[in-house]
């Protein structure tokens, strides 16, 4: 026997190998992003403040195109081989994210409003529904991405000359020497907002409040970096840039401002407006009232800082924003707050020469830390740059130290810092009230219902459509030729049509053409795909997938029309076969796959709602006394997580026959344990029922995950088999024009694949 006999089993061998080790490391990135999916929850970031992404997972196929797009670590991940939430708080409203996705299955959204008292009630184009010609812009509206106050800016100056033009008396104010536009604001939305206004000839002003541009940009640590997209600005273009740090972008809107000399007053105050009978808002401002027809509210969400309200407050040395670290250099200083800023400015102090950083935070954790800061405040922890200090509350403010109240198991003292500077970063006072003085709801029952995030199955819309279409026009051929294809494929030699429709005849080697050309195409969509190529190509990911779609399936349709519909056993009929299972398998992607984690994780949604429940229940326990609830938790978690993540069959049987087991006795005792606690007989009943369900959901889950792990198998058919086909049809083609007939150009197709 010849050696070379034992490569194939070799190699057979070797993939198994690989696939189970593959499996294994799959399961325990799975496991981990479980945890830490669970972690997030526990901690609250798992949803977002504001704006987040929502998946429609009936049309995620788990390509990663979102989780590679997106800029900000952990927000998505792919759990179950489908996008999955993790880090909701991490989110800024990029959007990335969704127009990465090919399959249109993520869009940006506020999540639920039902009872969100911090949000404005205003309709699709920005404006207040109870107050006509009153416009928000900008993080006003829940949306806080510089990208998206610039388009809001620019959208409400375009909305108001169009109005402005129609004459829309009814809905706009008609006051003799009104301007057209006040601007409130000169940040982000208020510049575009004046611009796009100086572009369209409106008269217009704009105010801000500080003696500079930039609204909260301006307020930003030095060098800080603000943008992450390219946008489009009225009047300049487009930033092609990914980031700007905070005195470029002041930079750029200043000289903006001097060049296209915009009406912008700085240093005065907004201090309340009315919408008189006419439509024309009267507006109180520092430096006297202003009448206008249309009024935008740029003002951001932060408003005046929040205070600490705590004696020693009103000293020098404390203040509520941080712009130049660097200046502050051989200090003593204490930061207040948990959130981003805080931390930034924490750790950009802990940086500079011989300063002594202490950072109070009221709570036990961090919850709501951009990736980035988080790594880097706990590197400056364990550098010990900087100390943090929780669940904390200061007392008193000083000259020369500072008051801390702590709380450490369950008891509370008090502790002395010595200080030279203190920065509060506590939030701000958003301008509800001021707001709400003139007529602006905040109240949920008046927002219009929001439009449906999901895509509604028509991801693939313009594909669907061109295929049905291909398939009409084929069928519609076919019938015409009938009496050509009906024949049997060894006498159609013979038929009078035969010159005209054999692969080497003008319709067969057209569509061979068209479907070569089809593949090629169609691998372009590869290198669309690539985080380090695909940027260069144009077009949205969303139409080269649906381009990618219909390629894929068109060429089919082109190969049939090619070989006259006949499957030989030649190099040509292998290529056919192997594009019939390429475009099966893609097909398997697209629905089937997409299908079974869609289950799975709707599962996991029932495992949590158990969860939910069981804590509720156990909670009132422990409040009445019965310090029952704790080894409750524990022992239904312990139920739920047995048996999960095995990468092997034979451990998922053990595992299997082991939660069985453990089911057994933990019933039993909780029975027990209910009588002896003097636990009331229904709600033990209702511990017992739920402890079987969400064991038995465990079980789903786990038998969900083998089918998909089954199913995963498509993309591994579906590239290599797209590889291999191209290497038939490859060969077919150079032997086709080896043996080219030259009474037909390029004939010997069809010697090689019909008579």
């Amino acid at each position: 026997m010849h050696w070379s006999l034992g490569i194939p089993p070799a190699l057979l061998v070797l993939l198994v190998v690989l696939a189970i080790v593959r499996r294994r490391a799959e399961m325990r990135s799975y496991a981990h992003l479980s945890a830490e999916r669970a972690d997030a929850k526990s901690r609250g970031s798992d949803k977002a403040r504001l704006q987040h992404p929502e998946v429609d997972l009936s049309q995620c196929i788990g390509c990663g195109a979102c989780i590679r797009a997106c800029p900000e670590e952990g927000v998505l991940e792919l759990i179950h081989g489908q996008a999955v939430i993790v880090h909701g708080a991490r989110c800024v409203g990029h959007g990335l994210c969704a127009e990465a996705c090919p399959t249109a299955a993520i869009a940006l959204t506020l999540g639920d409003l039902s009872d969100r008292r911090d949000l404005p009630a205003m309709d699709e184009e920005l404006e207040a529904v109870n107050v006509p010609g009153l416009f928000l812009a900008g993080e006003l509206s829940g949306f806080a991405l510089v990208r998206t106050a610039v388009t809001h800016g620019a959208m409400v100056a375009k909305i108001v000359s169009q109005r402005s033009r129609d004459g829309a008396a009814a809905r706009s104010g008609t006051g003799d020497g009104a301007i057209d536009l006040l601007v409130v604001g000169a940040g982000p939305a208020g510049i575009s907002c004046s611009l796009q206004a100086k572009s369209l000839g409106l008269k217009y002003l704009t105010i801000e409040q500080t003696d500079e541009i930039g609204g909260t940009v301006a307020s930003y640590p030095r060098r800080k970096l603000v943008m992450t997209q390219p946008v489009e600005l009225p009047l300049h273009g487009r930033l092609k840039k990914l980031s700007y740090q905070k005195e470029e972008l002041i930079e750029l809107w200043e000289s903006l401002a001097k060049k296209h000399e915009l009406n912008v007053r700085t240093g005065v105050q907004m201090l309340g407006f009315s919408r008189g009978e006419d439509g024309t808002f009267l507006v109180k401002t520092s430096d006297g009232d202003l009448a206008a027809k249309h009024v935008c509210l740029a003002l951001g969400r932060r408003g005046t800082p929040r205070k600490l309200n705590v004696p020693g407050e009103d000293l020098p040395k404390v203040a509520y924003s941080l712009i130049d670290a660097e200046s502050y250099q051989d200090r003593h200083i204490l930061v207040v707050g948990g959130g981003d800023s805080a931390i930034e400015a924490a750790v950009g102090l802990s940086e500079q020469s011989g300063n002594v950083v202490t950072l109070s935070y009221r709570k036990e954790a961090f919850f709501r830390l951009k990736a980035r800061n988080e790594r880097r405040l706990q590197q400056a922890i364990a550098d010990k740059k900087l100390k943090a200090v929780f669940s904390s509350d200061v007392i008193s403010i000083e000259a020369g130290k500072v008051q801390l109240r702590l709380k450490e198991n369950g008891n509370t003292r008090e502790h002395t810092l010595a200080n030279d500077e203190v920065f509060v970063f506590a939030g701000g006072v958003p301008p509800f009230k001021l707001l709400e003085g003139g007529g602006v709801s905040f109240d949920p029952a008046d927002r219009p219902d929001a439009p449906a995030t999901a895509d509604s199955g028509l991801g693939f819309f313009y594909a669907r459509m061109g295929l049905l279409l291909s398939i009409a026009l084929m069928l519609m051929w076919v019938l015409l030729q009938r009496d050509y294809y009906s024949v049997p494929a060894i006498s159609r030699g013979v038929h009078d049509k035969h010159d005209f429709l054999r692969p080497t005849g003008t319709v067969g080697l057209t569509f061979g053409v068209l479907a070569c050309a089809m593949f090629a195409f169609n691998l372009s969509y590869l290198i669309r795909r690539s985080p380090k190529f695909g940027t260069w190509m144009p077009g949205s990911l969303r139409g080269w997938m649906n381009a990618h779609v219909f390629t894929g399936v068109g060429s089919l349709l082109c190969v049939l029309m090619h070989c006259g519909f006949t499957l030989r056993n030649i190099v040509g009929g292998h290529a056919l076969i192997a594009l019939m299972v390429v475009v099966a398998t893609g097909v398997v992607g697209r629905y089937f796959y997409a299908f079974i984690p869609r289950a799975a994780n709707g599962r996991e949604i029932d495992l949590d709602e158990a969860h939910t429940r069981l804590v509720s229940m156990s909670s009132a326990w422990d409040e009445a006394g019965r310090g029952f609830g704790e080894e409750v938790r524990r022992e239904i978690e312990g139920l739920i997580h047995s048996g999960r993540w095995r990468p092997g069959l034979w451990a998922r049987i053990c595992a299997l026959v082991a939660g069985q087991y453990r089911l057994s006795g933990t019933l039993r005792r909780l029975r027990a344990q209910g009588r002896s606690g003097d636990i009331p007989v229904n709600e033990v009943r209702d511990v017992i029922v739920l402890a079987r369900r969400a064991y038995r959901t465990s079980l789903v889950v786990t038998h969900y995950e083998e089918l998909r792990a089954l199913l995963s198998s498509w993309r591994y058919f579906h590239r290599w088999l797209a590889l291999l086909m191209v290497l038939l049809a490859g060969i077919h083609v150079a032997t086709a024009v080896r043996y080219a007939d030259l009474r037909f150009g390029i004939a010997g197709v069809g010697k090689v694949v019909a008579p």
